[in-house]
């Protein structure tokens, strides 16, 4: 008979906990509330710590840097969350303002009334303005608002001189919660992708079509302009001015990673632009931006992977490349990480060994000769510009690129406060610091160092440490060590007073790792970890925490993992594959049932990441990295918490649900749960929400660290009788009822006579 606790297996699809992927069904809640309670018992209240307070004065604080989200009208826009204004406001000032301590601003809508005069939890969840030109105020503006921080959001049109929402009796736009995509073409004409009935989604739930939707006309009766496929990602239209040029097209995600980008040519016309579907294409006024993820011969030139290419859009489409301008090309060590542009300037964000640096190249528009004719547009390098001291990040963002070349930059590093700067890209250097963080911790005993651990391949992984001067290497510092690994995302260094506050000051150290899947080194880093090739970025973090113990930094009962989303599957991987290096293991909001991670909310736009289970040879290789069914009888675990959250709509908390269900089942002690009811993908919908969050990972990882009040749980070894029960199904369970019914019944009918 099988061991049905141990189900699913990777040879049997059945899965005996599929219930708890009924989000919000009442048995489904009361459980989660059960769990909830345990891990607050087990591991105490939150809200009762000097953590959590500490956590959400630094969260409310009024000396939290305002960034600017937009400059509309020479108006500078933020958004904003503290005690008073737990849902936040939007709001703005004039410059001159801005750069006062204590700038006085325009509240322009306050979520927390919204929220109580509709009694509905609002969380903000972005903007899109509509552009009449160059000259032109803005007026009109979508806004999105999500019930409580899900991905799914309602929008709703608003005016900004008048401060309030345009009804849709009025001819306002209004649409419904839905995962939305949308644009304005024009004053009174939407392109839209949205939930609209049957064939308007993809499988993995985000929209299929694009719509016209004319104002004041039913929404379902727009007609349909373009459309994908329904095993695409998602389609989703542009429509945009890049400095004097108007750009028009719609873009379908094949996959998480490929693309057919339609651009719209000057008689009407869609015309697809002819470069590899895993490019990432922008613009810069004519200019097409090509950011190659793998390499690309054109004609007799080759480009590597990695590399960005800036050509006319238009000479491009006619079949001329003759302009092709190489912007970046990568090394060994080096890497493109981001762009932004000013007016005149794109801005690079390079890193090399995971260090920044800032390129400049100055854009010369085309312009026309005396004798007749033009001079084509050209590209120069003037200038890089590197961050003073510490490790750190550098970004850049202009207030308005199609106004001109004023630009924030921003410097962050692990033990140095966020700063924020106005300059002149043609002048980084002489930029005017107008925002600092105050230090919400103290640092002045801290240090951040660089080292490289060797993965099982051979590969050189980097990770900093940050930890205190004069650390003695004997093992005994407790030590957090974060990672991601996925998605080509780069962990770079950052002011996260929290782990400042709750972790460091104690004397612990913290770790983040730069493993493959990521973007630290370009795309071959990511490409050197997807689908069947996983267990390298499992590998490298295993090799980091190899490497913390060998040096002495700590000792595996002291040494804490943790992960969100992505990073919850890495941490679930660790749980399974190396319970043994590890004295704890936080993972948040995590996949971790790679069976039928594609049948639940977005996951199928991940398959392009991770591979189709549905394929037999690729759930050949899934089903290793897969901890919902990696886990075993007769294994010590350490303790482990999972936190995700019931309004998580990208990653269903089934996969968290269903993990803690079988290793309670498989008399695992040292499991903890907390779902928080609200909070969408991020786990937290406000501060206080986001506060409690932290501190109960940080209570946890104490007890298991330092004081070790929570210890190691071994899973049973043999299968208890109920495990050798059948698992439930409705073909024996409703007989079984029925059978129970007569026999009651005849027992009642007895005694009654």
């Amino acid at each position: 008979m099988r061991d049905t606790h141990l189900l699913p297996l990777p040879t049997h699809t059945e899965d005996p906990r599929q219930w708890l992927e009924a989000v919000e069904d009442k048995r489904c809640l009361k459980w989660v509330r059960d769990w909830n309670s345990k891990a607050t018992s087990a591991i105490g209240d939150p809200v009762k710590s000097a953590t959590y307070d500490r956590i959400l004065q630094i969260l409310d604080s009024k000396e939290k840097i305002p960034f600017v989200g937009r400059v509309l009208n020479g108006l500078y826009y933020n958004f904003w969350q503290d005690d008073v204004h737990v849902r936040g406001i939007w709001r703005r000032c004039p410059l001159e303002e801005y750069r006062k301590p204590l700038p006085k601003w325009e509240t322009v809508l306050d979520l927390d009334a919204l929220s109580k005069e509709e009694g509905i939890t609002w969380v903000w969840a972005g903007s899109t303005v509509l552009d009449e030109g160059a000259g032109v105020p803005a007026e009109l503006v979508l806004l999105k608002l999500s019930r409580g921080g899900s991905d799914a959001a309602h929008v709703r049109e608003f005016s900004l001189s008048k401060k309030d929402f345009v009804p849709a009796s009025e001819g306002g736009f209004v649409v419904g919660e839905a995962k939305t995509n949308l644009t304005y073409k024009d004053r009174d004409t939407l392109l839209i992708g949205t939930d609209t009935g049957e064939g308007s989604l993809t499988d993995s739930g985000y929209p299929r079509q694009v719509r016209e939707w004319v104002r004041g006309t039913p929404l379902a009766e727009a007609p349909v302009v373009f459309e994908g496929k329904r095993d695409d990602v998602l389609v989703y239209a542009m429509h945009y001015r890049d400095r004097q040029v108007w750009h028009s097209g719609f873009r379908r995600m094949i996959t998480f990673w490929t693309a057919e980008h339609h651009v719209k040519m000057a008689d009407g016309s869609l015309a697809i632009i002819p470069v590899q579907d895993d490019a990432k294409l922008d613009t810069f006024a004519d200019q097409l931006l090509i950011e190659l993820r793998s390499e690309w011969t054109l004609g007799d030139a080759r480009y590597e992977a990695g590399s960005l290419l800036a050509v006319s859009l238009l000479g491009f489409m006619r079949g001329d490349h003759t302009s092709m301008t190489t912007l970046f090309e990568p090394t060994e060590t080096s890497s493109l990480d981001g762009k932004s542009d000013s007016y005149n300037y794109l801005i690079l964000e390079v890193l090399d060994n995971v260090q920044c640096e800032l390129r400049f190249w100055r854009y010369t528009f085309p312009s026309s000769k005396r004798g007749g004719g033009s001079v084509p547009g050209s590209w120069k390098l003037e200038r890089t510009y590197r961050s003073e001291g510490d490790v750190a990040t550098l970004t850049a963002r202009a207030s308005d690129p199609n106004l001109g070349d004023e630009i924030w930059l921003t410097s962050s590093s692990y033990i140095q406060p966020t700063s924020l700067a106005i300059a002149q890209a043609s002048a980084p250097e002489k930029k005017e610091t107008v925002k600092c963080l105050p230090a919400f911790f103290d640092a002045s005993d801290l240090k951040v160092e660089q080292f490289f651990a060797e993965s099982a391949d051979g590969t050189r992984v980097p990770y900093f440490l940050v930890c205190k001067r004069g650390l003695t290497l004997d093992g005994s510092t407790p030590t957090l060590l974060y990672g991601y690994g996925g998605f080509e995302i780069s962990l770079t260094p950052s002011y996260v007073a929290s782990v400042g506050a709750a972790w460091l000051e104690k004397g612990n150290a913290y770790v983040q790792a730069n493993i493959r899947g990521g973007g630290e080194f370009g795309p071959r880093w990511h490409q050197a970890a997807l689908k069947e090739k996983r267990n390298k970025a499992y590998e490298d973090f295993e090799a980091v925490a190899r490497h913390l113990v060998a040096r002495g930094v700590t000792c595996h009962s002291k040494l804490g993992v943790q992960g969100g989303s992505n990073g919850g599957l890495l941490t679930g991987n660790m749980l399974v594959r190396a319970p043994e290096l590890f004295g704890a293991i936080v993972c948040q909001v995590p996949l971790l049932d790679m069976r039928r991670f594609n049948k639940l909310l977005a996951g199928a736009s991940w398959m392009g990441e991770y591979g189709d289970p549905d394929s037999p040879a690729e759930w050949g290789f899934l089903q290793k990295y897969s901890p919902y069914h990696q886990l075993r009888r007769g294994v010590t675990y350490p303790p482990i918490l999972f936190t995700t959250s019931t309004r998580d709509d990208r990653v269903h908390p089934g996969h968290a649900r269903k993990m803690v269900h079988k290793m309670a089942q498989l008399g695992v002690q040292s499991v903890f749960y907390y779902e928080n009811i609200e909070g969408g993908h991020g786990g937290a919908a406000d501060n206080r929400q986001r506060a409690f969050m932290s501190t109960l990972a940080y209570l946890f990882l104490d007890k298991a660290l330092s004081s070790h009040s929570l210890k190691p749980s071994r899973s049973e070894q043999t299968p208890t009788f109920a495990a050798r029960l059948p698992a439930p199904s409705a073909s024996w369970i409703a007989p079984l009822v029925g059978a129970a019914v007569i026999v009651a019944l005849a027992i009642v009918e007895r005694r009654a006579k």
